[in-house]
C-alpha cells in the first residue's frame, strides 16, 4: 500500500486533518479571493457592472460548486475508496472515466448558459445596463466551461490520493499571474485592449486553461500515486456509474444551494437594483465560506473514503465529526466578525448608501448563523467521501423550500429585506442541524433503519 494511503488510514486524526487542510484552505482562500478581487475592479466600472456581475455570480458559483464540490467530490470519493480497498487498477481507470464525464458536462454547461443565461438574469431582476453587463460577462466566461470543469476534475483526482499540496501550489502560482492580468484587460494598460467587464471574464478563462495543462502533466507523468495509461482505454459503465452515483446526488445539493441564493437575489430585486447589489455583495461572504470549508472538506472526504474502502467505519465517523467541529468554529468566527463590522467587507465593493444598507442588514441577520452552514457543509463533504449523499441531498432541498419559499412569504407578509434575510438564516440552521442528524442516525451504514425512522416506524 502506498505510504500516502497508509497515512490516511493510520495517522492521528486531528494532526492529519490540519496538515492536509492547511495548504488546501490557503489555496481555497486564494481561489475565492480571485473572484473578490475581480469584483473590486469591476466595481470601478459603475453600479450597473457591479449589479450585472452579481446576477452572473450565482450561476458561476453553481458551476464551481458542481464541478469542484459535487462531481469533483464524486471523483475524489471513488478514487479514495478504490485506493483504500487496494484497487490501484480501478483507481487508474477512474481517471479516464472522470475526464470523459467532465468533457461532456462542460459542453452541456456552455450550451445551457449561452442559451438560457440572459433570460435567467432578467428573471433575477436584471434590466437595462445591469442586464447588458451580465450577458456580456456570462457569454465569455461560460464559453470556457470545459477547461473550468477539467481544472476542477483533475484537481479532484489528485486530492483523491491524499495529495492536497500540488493543487494548492498550482492555484496559488496561477493567482499570482491572474490578479494583475484582470485589471490590465478590464481597463486597458499598455498593449492590452480596454475590454471592460469582458476583460475580467477573459482573464478567468486563461487561468483555468493553463491550470488544466499543469494538472494533466502531473497526473500522466506518473509522479503521484496514480499511473493512468496515456491512451484512453475502452470506457465501461461501472467506474463511470461509481462517479455519477455520488456526483449526481451531490450536484442536486449544489444546485439547491445556488437556487436558494439565486431566488433570494430575485426577491431582493423586488426591492430595487441597489438591494440586488447590496445583497449580492453581502452574500459573497457566504459564498466565500464554501471554498474555505471545501479546503477542510476535501482532506476529510479523502480520509473518510479511504477508511470506508478499508472497512474502518469508526475512524471514518471520528474524522467526520472532527472536521465538522473545526469548520463550524471557523465559519461562526467569520460570520460574527461580519455581523459586528459589516462596513469592513461591504466598503471594499462600493459606497452607494442603499447598497451598503442592504448588505449590512444581510450580514447582521444571517452572519451569526454561518457556523451552522460551515458545519453542515463539512458533513456533506464527509458524506461524499463515504459514498452516501442521498440524505444530505434531501437536507439541502429542504433548505431551499424553507429559505426561498419562506423568503417569498416573508416579503409578502412583512415587506422589506430584513424579513427575507431572517428566512435565509433559518435555512442555514436547518442545513446544519439536518446534516448532523443524518450522520448521527447512521445514514452511511444503516439506510434501512433511517428510512423507517423517516416514516415514523
Amino acid at each position: 500500500m502506498d505510504a500516502r494511503t497508509r497515512m490516511l488510514l493510520e495517522a492521528p486524526v486531528v494532526p492529519t486533518i490540519v496538515r492536509l487542510a492547511l495548504p488546501n484552505v490557503i489555496v481555497m482562500a486564494v481561489q475565492a479571493s480571485i473572484g473578490l478581487i475581480e469584483t473590486y475592479f469591476v466595481a470601478k466600472l459603475g453600479l450597473d457592472a457591479l449589479a450585472g456581475m452579481a446576477l452572473v455570480f450565482p450561476l458561476f458559483m453553481l458551476l464551481q460548486m458542481v464541478s469542484a464540490g459535487a462531481m469533483g467530490g464524486g471523483i475524489l470519493s471513488a478514487i479514495a475508496r478504490a485506493l483504500g480497498a487496494g484497487r490501484q487498477d480501478l483507481a487508474n481507470t477512474l481517471v479516464w472515466s472522470a475526464v470523459a464525464i467532465t468533457i461532456i458536462l462542460g459542453g452541456l454547461t456552455t450550451l445551457g448558459a449561452l442559451t438560457l443565461g440572459p433570460k435567467l438574469y432578467a428573471l433575477m431582476g436584471g434590466e437595462l445596463g445591469s442586464l447588458t453587463a451580465a450577458a456580456t460577462y456570462s457569454a465569455i466566461v461560460f464559453a470556457g466551461a470545459i477547461p473550468l470543469w477539467l481544472f476542477n476534475s483533475l484537481a479532484a483526482i489528485i486530492r483523491g490520493t491524499g495529495n492536497m499540496l500540488f493543487p494548492a501550489a498550482v492555484v496559488t502560482v496561477g493567482a499570482v499571474f491572474l490578479i494583475p492580468l484582470s485589471p490590465l484587460l478590464i481597463f486597458g494598460v499598455g498593449p492590452f485592449p480596454k475590454m471592460g467587464i469582458a476583460g475580467g471574464a477573459m482573464a478567468v478563462i486563461l487561468y483555468y486553461s493553463i491550470g488544466c495543462g499543469v494538472f494533466g502533466w502531473h497526473i500522466w507523468s506518473g509522479r503521484g500515486v496514480l499511473k493512468p495509461s496515456f491512451v484512453p482505454p475502452r470506457l465501461v459503465w461501472s467506474p463511470i456509474r461509481e462517479i455519477l452515483r455520488v456526483g449526481a446526488a451531490s450536484s442536486v445539493s449544489s444546485l439547491s444551494t445556488n437556487v436558494s441564493i439565486a431566488t433570494a437575489t430575485g426577491l431582493a430585486g423586488m426591492v430595487g437594483p441597489a438591494a440586488v447589489a447590496g445583497y449580492g455583495t453581502g452574500v459573497r461572504l457566504e459564498y466565500l465560506l464554501i471554498p474555505l470549508v471545501f479546503g477542510l472538506g476535501a482532506p476529510v472526504a479523502a480520509m473518510v473514503g479511504t477508511c470506508i474502502g478499508a472497512g474502518l467505519r469508526a475512524r471514518a465517523i471520528r474524522v467526520a465529526w472532527t472536521g465538522a467541529a473545526i469548520a463550524a468554529v471557523l465559519s461562526e468566527a467569520i460570520g460574527l466578525a461580519a455581523a459586528l463590522f459589516p462596513d469592513v467587507w461591504l466598503s471594499q465593493f462600493g459606497s452607494d448608501p442603499e447598497m451598503i444598507e442592504a448588505g449590512t442588514s444581510y450580514l447582521r441577520i444571517v452572519g451569526p448563523f454561518y457556523g451552522f452552514f460551515g458545519g453542515g457543509l463539512l458533513l456533506y463533504f464527509a458524506s461524499q467521501g463515504a459514498g452516501r449523499v442521498g440524505w444530505a441531498m434531501l437536507v439541502a432541498i429542504a433548505r431551499v423550500f424553507l429559505a426561498a419559499g419562506g423568503g417569498w412569504l416573508a416579503l409578502k407578509m412583512f415587506g422589506g429585506s430584513s424579513a427575507l434575510f431572517a428566512a435565509l438564516a433559518s435555512g442555514l440552521v436547518l442545513y446544519g442541524a439536518g446534516n448532523v442528524a443524518v450522520v448521527a442516525c447512521g445514514a452511511w451504514f444503516d439506510a434501512p433503519r433511517l428510512a423507517r425512522m423517516a416514516i415514523g416506524e
